[in-house]
């Protein structure tokens, strides 16, 4: 009876060591997750608690953890085991900001400038419903099939879709949701909003007010061999600054996410670890420098906030539109944009448009060709701050297609030979991978030749 009881004890013994090793270390990183997921999803589109455990946080070892909500002081907290407790807080019209036990929540802190589109316009140009318009060349019938079979029926839980929308020639042509989820529905586009950071720089450039060839304004950057980088090797990520981004794991990403107060310094204080325009790899740190380096170009707090509203989000309407900030102030561009699903489709009608939008020529067209430009080393695979399929990641897509990204199954894909958007989102984890090969072949088929 001993020889077990000594054995029970060293089984635990190994076992708490292990946890000690492998797991809490890592419990931060955990709540600080979930705390921002559910403070954002809450109160950003009015999730339930239940409902965002369920189908936001139902990821391994992020279901650990425990959440609170405070409708009353707008927060949420989490802990892993009662350990590790990480608070984000929500701020009406900034969205929700991770924070530490430093922060100071009782400062005082600016809101963006907010202007909605009025006016009588359908879908996209305006909010009010487009009459239906029917194509003789679409498949409809082919077309719901592709539609409906990208989401699961009852008692299923391997495609995950969210929302699902198909734009043909400016009119919508296919439009669903999952149950629980409408067209005005704000759902996350994780690194999607590295394609909106990419179009306010290529505002900027518009206005002649940056020149992203020139070295990146970065003080830091002087005296060392970082001096040479440029703007547009960061839009390109291909800086070769060093970085580690394996969501698998503690790494540079995770931890500017969920412990950085000023994420865009992460990257800014990585050394030099290939010649600029040498190596490609992908860094949600370069994309949240590039927004500190964005935040540079304004003498105010108040402009730059503006900006990114007035100069692109609400310009084209996306009103539904929240971009999320860090503890510093600096807008998250790597991973932080809400909206609907029909707003992210005005965005890639956008580009699609060649940077016009209803006759108003909001970006150059220059910068769409060279946002869909294949960045060197990337093998075809990647822009500035967009995804391409010039490399035929998609063998049945179309390899005009560039598109924006995100965890967990985004997409805003942009096929200008087909005059298409379409936009899928979802919540994709493990073993419920989203086949995007096949959706896209099924959609672009019911379109005839």
């Amino acid at each position: 009876m001993k020889r077990i009881l000594k054995l029970l004890v060293l089984v635990l013994v190994l076992a708490f060591l292990y946890f000690g090793f492998t797991t809490y270390p890592k419990l931060d990183l955990i709540s600080g997750f979930s705390a921002k997921s559910v403070a954002s999803g809450h109160f950003i589109d009015n999730r339930s608690k239940e409902l965002i455990e369920k189908t936001d946080n139902d990821i391994h070892m992020i279901d650990l953890a425990e959440n609170t909500i405070d409708d009353t002081g707008k927060f949420a907290i989490s802990t892993v085991y009662g350990l590790k407790e990480r608070k984000a807080i929500y701020r009406e019209g900034l969205g929700a900001t991770l924070i530490d036990d430093d922060y100071d929540i009782s400062k005082p802190y600016l809101l963006p400038k907010r202007t909605k589109l009025v006016n009588n316009l359908p879908f996209p140009y305006g909010n009010k419903e487009a009459k239906d318009t029917t194509f003789s060349n679409i498949d409809y019938t082919k077309l719901k099939k592709a539609v409906d079979g990208s989401f699961d029926v009852k008692g299923q839980k391997n495609k995950r879709t969210r929302a699902l929308i198909v734009v043909y020639k400016d009119k919508l042509i296919a439009e669903k949701y999952d149950t629980g989820f409408n067209k005005d529905s704000k759902i996350l586009g994780w690194s999607m909003t590295k394609s909106i950071t990419s179009s306010a720089f290529g505002v900027l450039a518009k206005q002649r007010k940056i020149d992203i060839y020139k070295p990146a304004p970065i003080a830091e950057w002087r005296n060392d061999d970082r001096k040479n980088i440029t703007v547009n090797d960061l839009l390109h990520m291909n800086s070769g600054l060093e970085w580690e981004e394996d969501y698998t794991k503690i790494c540079d990403a995770t931890e500017m996410l969920f412990q950085a107060e000023d994420m865009g310094k992460v990257q800014m204080d990585k050394p030099a670890k290939f010649k600029p325009n040498t190596h490609w790899y992908y860094s949600s740190g370069t994309t949240n420098l590039l927004c500190r380096i964005l935040r540079g170009q304004f003498k105010t707090q108040q402009e730059y906030l503006d900006f990114w509203y007035s100069a692109l989000i609400d310009k084209i309407g996306m009103n539904s539109m929240i971009v999320e900030q860090d503890m510093s102030g600096i807008f998250v561009g790597s991973s932080y944009a809400w909206a609907t699903a029909r707003d992210w489709s005005k965005f890639g009608l956008l580009y699609l448009h060649k940077g016009n939008w209803n006759g108003e020529q909001v970006l150059e067209e220059s910068w769409v060709k060279y946002t869909a430009t294949p960045t060197n080393t990337s093998n075809g695979g990647y822009g500035a701050q967009f995804w391409l399929n010039a490399g035929g990641k998609f063998p049945d897509a179309p390899r005009d297609m560039f598109y924006c990204n995100g965890y967990q199954g985004q997409m805003v894909a942009i096929i200008p030979s087909l005059d298409m958007v379409i936009v899928r989102m979802g919540v994709n984890e493990g073993d419920h991978q989203f086949d995007f090969n096949e959706f896209l072949k099924e959609i672009i088929s019911s379109v005839k030749k």
